[in-house]
């Protein structure tokens, strides 16, 4: 596999997109006004001083490195070879390795924002409880990153941060992970040691959704183990062979009292197939209950309806 020296990445980053574009891809470029200009192929991606940012996704940054990894989906090795118009260098496999592993393990959070507002004003208007948002917040479970948008934090047995799973605020579709999250350790709120259960997710709202909904009823949601996949399980073509996910495997290794999974996934097809997956490869050793939200897309959906009937029962109500 190729690699690039340290003066070559340097020399490759040193390259902004303003001046990428003008040399390589001039078409590309749309002027709008005072020295900013847009992508054609992307009108919300904007150029200005030296710096480019895509406002639909909430990502940005000023090298052309930057733009060809995270706009044009280069692997990084390609596009430091494509900005240097060079091949590089086979290095030995136990270095390349090594490195890799290093890039897995640690995790590199986003930098935080000077307030959580944009996080807090987005997830009350997702219907989650503001008594469980500010102790996320205060437990340093999320928090607003400095563009904007709320990183759900995960953390291992020794309550180190290891995942770190970003979400606009806006409404974009933007979803990330920070570079070298660990997937063993995705987004939770397990609190009670003494429970036989875990509830499972497939997004971080969703969890919080749910326990919200355990607010509403009036009972501690403290009293559940709720944990989040990250994003969408992908089973295998032939569901038996699917392998649990990472997040789940590791949980249950480390909480041998559970003996009861219940799946909270979406309402969909994908969802479905993932809740058969999980039931395949663990049916023989815990009790899986598909517990997925009826009549709705998924737990968030149901949250934002129950909202609503108790407001129109209250209303009623009160005629």
């Amino acid at each position: 596999m190729p690699y690039f020296s340290d003066k070559q990445i340097a020399r490759a980053r040193e390259l902004d997109l303003l001046t990428y574009l003008k040399n390589n891809n001039r078409e590309e470029l749309v002027y709008d006004s005072k020295d900013t200009y847009h992508t054609r192929t992307h009108d919300s991606l904007k150029i200005n001083n030296g710096m480019w940012y895509w406002f639909s996704r909430g990502i940005g940054g000023k090298s052309a490195l930057d733009y060809l990894i995270h706009v044009e989906n280069f692997t990084f090795t390609d596009a430091v070879a494509h900005l240097l118009n060079e091949k590089g260098t086979e290095k030995r496999s136990s270095n390349n390795a090594l490195a890799k592993n290093e890039r897995v393990t640690n995790l590199v959070l986003p930098l935080k924002s000077l307030s959580n507002n944009k996080v807090i004003d987005y997830l009350i208007s997702r219907g989650i409880s503001k008594k469980i948002i500010y102790y996320c917040i205060n437990n340093n479970l999320i928090y607003q990153d400095i563009r904007n948008n709320v990183v759900f934090v995960g953390y291992d047995n020794e309550n180190k941060p290891k995942y770190a799973g970003l979400r606009a605020t806006n409404s974009s579709r933007f979803m990330y992970e920070a570079e070298g999250s660990d997937k063993n350790y995705s987004f939770k709120l397990a609190l009670n040691n003494n429970s036989n259960s875990i509830h499972l997710f497939e997004s971080a709202i969703d969890l919080l959704s749910y326990a919200t909904l355990i607010e509403l009823k009036n009972e501690d949601w403290k009293d559940y183990n709720l944990l989040s996949l990250a994003g969408i399980y992908q089973p295998a073509r032939d569901l038996k062979n699917s392998k649990t996910p990472k997040t789940l495997s590791n949980f249950l290794q480390n909480s041998p009292n559970i003996n009861k999974i219940y799946l909270h996934f979406d309402n969909d097809v994908a969802g479905i197939l993932a809740s058969k997956a999980i039931q395949y490869s663990l049916s023989d050793s815990y009790e899986i209950v598909d517990s997925k939200p009826q009549n709705c897309k998924d737990v968030n959906d149901f949250l934002c309806n129950y909202i609503k009937q108790s407001i129109k029962s209250n209303v009623l109500n009160d005629r």
